[in-house]
């Protein structure tokens, strides 16, 4: 055989080998790329995404459009090949799988957290934006879960209303693990409560429940860090003044909080928030109006820019990663508040934009 045709079939068979390596090859890596936007203003799957009924609604136009990272999932095992691929690839991100799925979580536990994590996203975004409106919601702490086998299981339960600890009046949900932890393993802590039977009951009467008992539960060591548990965990209930549903199926995480808050200061607001621009974003929220940061925050700028948004509103504290690679034609806004979310889109709206609060890389 001739010595060219032997090395080119030697270096044929060679690639052949590496392809095949790469093939087979897995690595602990996972990928994110850009998910799916979503108009909070419309509708998704045939009806729009926030229903508000009992009050006063106002017609919108343009987009407010909160955005979602797609990831692969907890057992997916990637080959070397798609991870270089995905190293190479601008709009995709290849991450260590242990950032996504910290703990070795399965995938049913990630998407239930993500479930939760999205769940009090929208409360937190009702809240928000009923508070920017100056209109009321009454809070209170709860017990969300009582754990099985734990201290608390029979003595406390899901929607009991928590209105001291040892005596301490309890203001946030916060509070509860606050001063439980301050007890050492065995000690008992007393809980002020109105049994949830009661708090519904005077729910439905629009009164407030006026019987509050105690309970005593004997602490025990939290298998992890040794600290004084109960087996409990604490929440927020709130009460609106109306009805407001969101709609949005398919989707987990709390980054959309930001943009379902504007979407309903939007619909409850006269006039046009956006002015008809198309203005995308993300964010948590916190029930006090404050943005947080994001995972995925480069991701969700190139989806939001493929679908035609204008404006991007950012967490201040992902502006410097997402200033580092901005897509063509998009504006990134910083945002610390809903506040200042509510004045930027009113400056869009009027096209008064060269003082927006813009994105940087320092």
């Amino acid at each position: 055989m001739p010595r060219r045709t032997a090395t080119m079939l030697a270096s044929t068979l060679m690639l052949i080998a590496l392809l095949c390596a790469g093939v087979l090859i897995k690595v602990p890596y996972s990928e994110m790329s850009p998910g799916p936007t979503v108009n909070t203003l419309g509708d998704h799957g045939g009806e729009p995404v926030l229903q508000i009924s009992g009050h006063k609604t106002y017609p919108t136009s343009g987009h407010l459009n909160m955005t979602t990272v797609r990831v692969t999932s907890a057992d997916y095992k990637m080959n070397l090949a798609e991870a270089v691929y995905g190293w190479l690839a601008h709009d995709n991100i290849v991450v260590p799988h242990d950032t996504l799925y910290p703990d070795g979580k399965t995938e049913q536990q990630s998407s239930q957290e993500n479930a939760e994590e999205f769940s009090q996203s929208q409360e937190s975004a009702k809240v928000a934006a009923l508070k920017q409106l100056k209109l009321p919601v009454k809070s209170q702490v709860v017990v969300s879960t009582v754990f099985k086998n734990s201290p608390a299981e029979g003595k406390l339960h899901a929607g009991d209303v928590i209105r001291s600890v040892d005596g301490k009046p309890v203001k946030r949900f916060t509070d509860v693990a606050e001063l439980v932890t301050k007890h050492k393993a065995g000690e008992p802590v007393v809980f002020g409560i109105v049994p949830v039977k009661e708090a519904a009951a005077a729910e439905k009467a629009g009164k407030e429940p006026t019987a509050t008992g105690t309970v005593k539960i004997t602490t025990e060591k939290a298998e992890d860090d040794g600290r004084a548990v109960v087996g409990i965990k604490a929440g927020t209930d709130h009460t609106y003044p109306f009805t407001i549903d969101i709609k949005l199926a398919d989707v987990g995480g709390p980054s959309a909080g930001l943009m379902f808050a504007l979407g309903i200061v939007d619909k409850l607001t006269p006039g046009d928030l956006t002015g008809g621009k198309f203005v995308a974003g993300t964010g948590t929220i916190e029930d006090d109006g404050k943005v947080g940061p994001i995972g995925g925050i480069e991701m969700k700028t190139v989806g939001a820019r493929d679908k035609g948004a204008e404006y991007f509103l950012t967490p201040k504290d992902n502006c410097a990663s997402a200033a580092s690679d901005v897509p063509d034609g998009l504006t990134l806004v910083k945002v610390n508040t809903i506040e200042d979310a509510v004045t930027s889109l009113k400056a869009i709206s009027k096209g008064d934009t060269a003082d927006l609060p813009k994105c940087t890389t320092s």
